[in-house]
């Protein structure tokens, strides 16, 4: 029988401290509690106990062995996150979220299905890639498998950005620049590919000398310029390697990266259209690139809440020396952050990157935004099956730093295994995951007070008891009721050893969730009235066989009770 249960709510509790009564509960077949501040009247709920103080701490919850099935209520799981309950139990499911880029390998309706069921959270359109047509089917299909397949998949897009230049091959797989090979640069436009030929950006080769190094993604192959001819140029390949279609470019002289585009707008008037283009589609995130300070991130922001209808998250791209210089109040203004490691590298050492990558995942923590670790993870998936074993440490060295998510590009997005590649990331991060909690690695967070008013900061401190609570007394779950997804993403923060069930009736939430660490979202129905919402979803997950005899579950809610 499921016994016990509790609430933690932020509402009217600043007019009590939260204590917490009989300490010595056996908590081995209860559901746990905290409520403050009021009392609850849980006779519709089959309380075995009274009501003794405002301050409860354990409603028995004595629910009957009734079977019936709620009429007409629905419990919004997707089918992925279930299969992975009733299959590994809760602490077996997966916490750290994976996203992919979508790309001409992986775009069909059938792949993409295949990548929803490895795993996939989020899917993530490059926008300096293909045509809107393009990206329009390829969000629609998405749609259609969360609405008839009954998967929780967001849809991201990327914005070019302005500081960028992007050269192209013109032949759709990569390209292998041989040592000492030459190739021509060109501002040219010409349809399909020519040998040896790469097509660029106008202007791309401004201020460029002979002599000048140009890079491709980083340092997937390097070129010295030999000759200028008008606005191209000729260049010998000295450092071989892949060259991926729409490949980024960059110049280094004497050993210092040559500085472009300075005093360019972080959005260009592509970017803006193709903003417009997803709200239009009722995309669920935006990246923004070459991010300098949060001024842009807060005007898009503001711009988007002017113009969407529903919240779409602003995401910051750390890529550039600026976005590092003024790191923590981009931060603050976004709504997360994506580590872009290929293009971060070409402008700090090499060296600087591991340590860069952990200092901004830390900060992410502190002020409760997601984080994705992105480039180049998988690499060399983009051709072979199997990743290298440096590869795998890398994954696994980003889920023990906590990331919330890691992201394939050229992987999935080009790469003929990209199924493959989710599964690595997938059994390697559940991997960490589990070795992480069986030796109590809990990660030491300083804990930074976010909140300004009282009530935010009550909310802040019943999250961070909660999860120290849940992990001391083994609870098998957290159940968390949420409008906006606040109090869940704060819970997140603290990384709990039980998974977060966010129950909440926005789709928008739902959908933002698909980001943080640990977080299953769920669409359901709720009420002002916090009894009916625990009464409905705990009778909704036994019916769906979630919850068994014997589990406990800390419930927390930021929705205002009825008086």
């Amino acid at each position: 029988m499921l016994e016990s249960m509790a609430v933690a709510s932020d509402s009217l509790l600043y007019r009590n401290l939260i204590t917490i009564r009989n300490p010595s509960i056996n908590f081995k077949n209860r559901v746990s509690a905290l409520v403050g501040g009021f009392s609850w009247d849980v006779r519709k709920l089959k309380a075995k106990s009274k009501v003794r103080s405002k301050v409860q701490a354990e409603l028995q919850v004595g629910i009957e062995k009734e079977e019936e099935i709620l009429g007409g209520l629905n419990l919004g799981f997707d089918v992925v996150s279930e299969g992975e309950l009733r299959e590994k139990g809760f602490m077996g499911m997966r916490k750290t979220k994976l996203v992919c880029t979508i790309g001409p390998a992986c775009c069909s309706e059938q792949e993409l299905e295949k990548l929803a069921l490895g795993g996939m959270n989020v899917a993530r359109l490059n926008m300096c890639h293909n045509t809107r047509e393009w990206h329009c089917d390829v969000i629609r299909k998405i749609k259609s498998l969360n609405d008839e397949k009954g998967f929780c998949v967001a849809v991201m897009i990327d914005t070019e950005g302005s500081q960028i230049h992007v050269v192209d091959h013109g032949v759709p797989s990569s390209v292998k620049a041989e040592e000492d090979s030459i190739w021509l640069f060109t501002a040219e436009k010409f349809e399909g590919s020519r040998p040896f030929t790469v097509q660029a950006n106008k202007g791309f080769s401004e201020g460029i000398e002979v002599g000048d190094e140009l890079v491709i993604d980083g340092g997937m192959a390097s070129f010295e310029v030999i000759e200028k001819v008008g606005n191209d140029l000729r260049c010998k390949c000295i450092d071989p390697g892949l060259f991926l279609p729409r490949a980024k470019l960059s110049f280094w002289r004497n050993g210092k990266l040559v500085e472009r585009n300075y005093g360019l707008p972080t959005l260009s008037t592509k970017d803006w259209a193709d903003i417009e283009f997803g709200i239009s589609e009722g995309v669920d995130f935006i990246a923004m690139s070459f991010v300098s300070n949060a001024d842009s991130v807060r005007h898009l922001k503001n711009y988007l809440s002017s113009k969407s209808a529903k919240s779409i998250k602003v995401l910051a791209k750390i890529e550039n020396m600026e976005s590092l210089q003024k790191l923590e109040e981009i931060v603050e203004a976004s709504d997360g952050i994506m580590v872009a490691r290929g293009d971060l590298g070409v402008e700090i050492p090499l060296e600087q990157i591991p340590t860069v990558q952990e200092m901004i995942t830390k900060i992410c923590r502190q002020l409760n935004k997601p984080v994705i670790v992105a480039s180049q993870l998988l690499e060399s998936m983009v051709e072979y099956p199997t990743p290298t074993r440096a590869e795998v440490a890398d994954v696994s060295e980003a889920v023990r730093q906590y990331a919330d998510a890691l992201m394939l590009s050229g992987e999935s997005a080009i790469g003929p295994y990209a199924q493959k590649a989710v599964s690595v990331l997938r059994m390697a991060s559940s991997r960490m995951e589990l070795w992480n909690r069986e030796e109590n690695r809990q990660s030491a967070l300083y804990q930074r007070q976010l909140g300004e008013s009282m009530p935010d900061r009550i909310a802040e401190q019943i999250c961070n008891c909660a999860v120290i609570m849940a992990n001391n007394l083994g609870v098998d779950a957290i159940f968390v009721y949420t409008k906006h997804g606040h109090m869940a993403s704060l819970l997140s923060r603290n990384r709990p050893y039980p998974p977060i069930f966010a129950f909440t009736n926005d789709d928008s939430t739902r959908m933002a969730l698909n980001l943080q660490w640990g977080v299953i979202p769920l669409l359901v129905g709720l009420s002002d009235d916090m009894e009916a919402n625990v009464s409905k979803t705990i009778d909704l997950t036994k019916t769906k066989g979630m919850v068994k005899p014997g589990d406990s579950v800390l419930v927390v809610s930021d929705l205002t009770p009825a008086h």
